[in-house]
């Protein structure tokens, strides 16, 4: 059994945020991801750095790593975020002699599985884009899925020239808001711990028009919204018995109505917009082990962060300096691909417009530095 006197392993393609938001709740944190940046290092009591296999972190590279840095049977608690979704049987051998502090990976594999999920929705009577696991016979407004894919990478429109994998679904595209809901659970019921907005990057050299590109914290939702969707993930929480911090995606249409994309079954990177007193870490500790909080406190002002990805390929310069507004910086020497994400670009203020013009802002003046970096690299 895990207690905080010892440290926690946390696991994610980008560990940062997780091993930030531990430390920001007093628990000292062992990080494994790609990337092994320089916030991720600061934050992190140990740390290490695993190559990507397919949709997520090289399995046999991963387990050394965590038996490295948190032996099983040492008491170490283990808490993951994205990476782990298309592979629940890894999850099972990386808890094995941790506690695991999150959804057990019989959950990670109903909700990711396309066919258990969507007919649960289905069951619930939750609205949901048409979905099906075979090749619809006419492509036209259409997507491709993988199953278990993270990141939006992995999000294609079918056409004649998209051949399928085994190991996809297809969905109709629907125009909308795309937003998530983060919330707590602990296995009976749950409290929504925030919304927000997110958008998909752009990066001209690639097909990837559903790449993640950021999100800002919501004031508040269209009149009955809030309600309908709080009823959904209480019904969802209780069908699945999910626990801890996890989060729901879902598209928002002009008239208020919503349709449920996919459910998350694990902290989210959107848990820095609505960590507003710095301990949303030990509430999803506290939730997993079945004890929800009576209320949340949230931020003062409304957050939110751009990924900055690269157009074409970069070095990270030794003079490189970094705002404060910065957050993920790749140490210095770092190749990176085009395409591959090169830090996230943060910004708090009282509103959402105000948050987004200094996304926009700060984003131009870092791109601009940027091309600097091209030049000497």
């Amino acid at each position: 059994m895990w207690d905080d006197g010892n440290p926690v392993l946390v696991v994610s393609v980008s560990a940062r945020a997780l091993a930030c938001a531990a430390r920001r709740a007093g628990i000292a944190a062992r990080a494994v991801d790609l990337f092994n940046d320089a916030d991720t290092r600061a934050c992190a009591e140990a740390s290490a750095a695993v190559p990507a296999q397919g949709a997520g972190l090289d399995p046999e590279a991963l387990l050394a790593a965590a038996q490295r840095l948190a032996p099983a049977g040492r008491g170490f608690g283990l808490v993951y975020g994205s990476g782990l979704e298309h592979c629940p049987a890894l999850l099972e051998r990386l808890a094995w002699g941790r506690e695991l502090l999150g959804n057990p990976p019989e959950v990670l594999r109903a909700v990711k599985d396309p066919a258990l999920f969507f007919s649960l929705l289905a069951r619930l009577g939750i609205p949901y884009p048409e979905t099906r696991l075979e090749r619809p016979a006419r492509a036209e407004g259409w997507l491709v899925k993988r199953v278990g894919g993270a990141g939006g990478g992995h999000v294609h429109f079918l056409d004649a020239g998209v051949l399928e994998r085994e190991d996809c679904y297809f969905q109709r595209h629907l125009e909308g808001r795309a937003l998530s809901v983060l919330f707590l659970a602990d296995g009976r019921a749950a409290r929504i711990v925030g919304y927000s907005e997110q958008w998909q990057a752009a990066v001209a050299a690639t097909d990837q028009r559903f790449l993640y590109g950021g999100a800002v914290a919501l004031e508040e939702l269209p009149p009955g919204s809030a309600d309908d969707l709080e009823e959904v993930v209480q019904a969802l929480v209780q069908a699945v018995g999910l626990r801890g911090l996890c989060n729901l995606d879902f598209v928002l249409d002009d008239d208020g109505l919503f349709h449920v994309l996919e459910l998350n079954p694990r902290p989210s990177a959107t848990l820095e917009l609505h960590d507003g007193e710095g301990g949303l870490f030990r509430r999803h500790v506290q939730a997993c082990r079945g004890h929800l909080p009576a209320e949340l406190q949230s931020p003062a002002g409304i957050r939110g962060y751009v990924v900055l990805y690269a157009q074409r390929p970069l070095r990270v310069p030794t003079a490189a300096r970094w705002p404060v507004w910065v957050a993920d910086r790749p140490v210095a020497g770092t190749a990176i691909g085009t395409g591959q994400p090169v830090c996230t670009v943060c910004a708090e203020a009282p509103d959402g417009a105000t948050v987004r013009r200094l996304l926009e802002a700060r984003q131009r003046r870092l791109e601009e530095e940027m091309t600097l970096w091209r030049r000497t690299a």
